[in-house]
């Protein structure tokens, strides 16, 4: 069976266990998909995985980018509203007004699907995203365990606030409690979750802790940024690094040894599971409040079998 065979069988569990299939896509002839940033490969991935799938069913999918401007997100979505969509799929553009287009389109009757970000106070009729918690706990596990399970580590956050990067943290720190011989010493947060990010942080914190051992980027961008970071800085211990989220730009790397450890999540199989989850809505099913799946801890030495099949 492929991989991607048995991820996706494995993520359909997430719901047909609660809920029996066979619910039609027959009502459904329109989705309105609100992307965060379609610059990140991550959100890309999950917009593909969206739309390829909506097609197979016949369903339309009107997606707009927001940019990461959370001020535009709300504007697209007023527009989506009146655009006869049957359904929402919305990845919060950050923390700062996520709550207003899932209550839009509530007061619309339009059932919402959470993806990756919920919104805190206003959540979608279900969320769906990877277990990011635990994810962040295997990765940093990982690379302690590389570092002989001490040193000094630096932590470069996502977009603070924002569920992911909550939960990584809450992940992380899980590992570093564990050990007690790491010390977490510094820690910044990004408010793109990118590569040039990764390197400007890492730059700063290793010239301020040049003697770190250990570093957790809460994003695969942040990870190759902060491992170029420790190339220039001229550091001479060895520095392992942790990513998140196994995209298909940071997978090839980490196969050639770029950096150390990333989970990598089911981003097409999130996209397929958002587009069940919008159909069994409209349908009048209930879902679960939270539908997580599964990361993959992925290192150089497997990292070659989701390049060539990215779940």
């Amino acid at each position: 069976m492929k991989l991607t065979t048995m991820l996706l069988a494995a993520a359909a569990l997430a719901t047909t266990a609660l809920n029996p299939i066979g619910a039609s896509a027959a009502e459904v002839k329109k989705i309105g998909l609100a992307v965060s940033n379609l610059q990140a490969d991550y959100f890309n991935q999950i917009k593909i995985g969206v739309e390829a799938y909506a097609k197979e069913k016949g369903i339309e999918v009107i997606t707009v980018d927001a940019k990461n401007d959370s001020a535009t997100q709300v504007s697209q979505v007023q527009d989506l509203l009146t655009q006869g969509i049957d359904a929402f799929i919305y990845i919060p553009a950050g923390a700062a007004a996520a709550a207003v287009p899932t209550r839009l389109a509530k007061e619309a009757g339009i059932p919402v699907v959470n993806v990756d970000r919920n919104a805190d106070g206003a959540p979608g009729d279900t969320f769906i995203a990877t277990d990011n918690a635990t994810s962040a706990y295997e990765v940093c596990k990982h690379i302690i365990g590389l570092a002989g399970g001490k040193g000094k580590m630096l932590m470069i956050h996502g977009q603070k606030g924002t569920t992911p990067e909550v939960e990584r943290t809450k992940g992380c720190m899980q590992a570093i409690g564990e050990n007690s011989g790491v010390e977490l010493v510094a820690q910044q947060w990004s408010e793109q979750w990118s590569q040039a990010e990764g390197l400007n942080i890492g730059q700063n914190l290793l010239q301020a802790h040049p003697d770190v051992s250990l570093i957790f980027a809460q994003a695969d961008g942040l990870a190759l940024g902060a491992a170029q970071a420790v190339k220039v800085s001229g550091v001479s211990q060895r520095v392992y690094v942790g990513g998140f989220d196994g995209d298909t730009t940071a997978l090839p790397i980490l196969a050639e040894g770029g950096f150390d450890a990333t989970a990598t999540q089911q981003v097409r199989g999130i996209g397929r599971l958002a587009v069940d989850s919008a159909i069994k809505l409209a349908a009048g099913e209930k879902l679960p409040a939270e539908q997580l799946l599964p990361g993959f801890l992925t290192t150089p030495e497997n990292a070659a079998k989701f390049v060539a099949e990215h779940p």
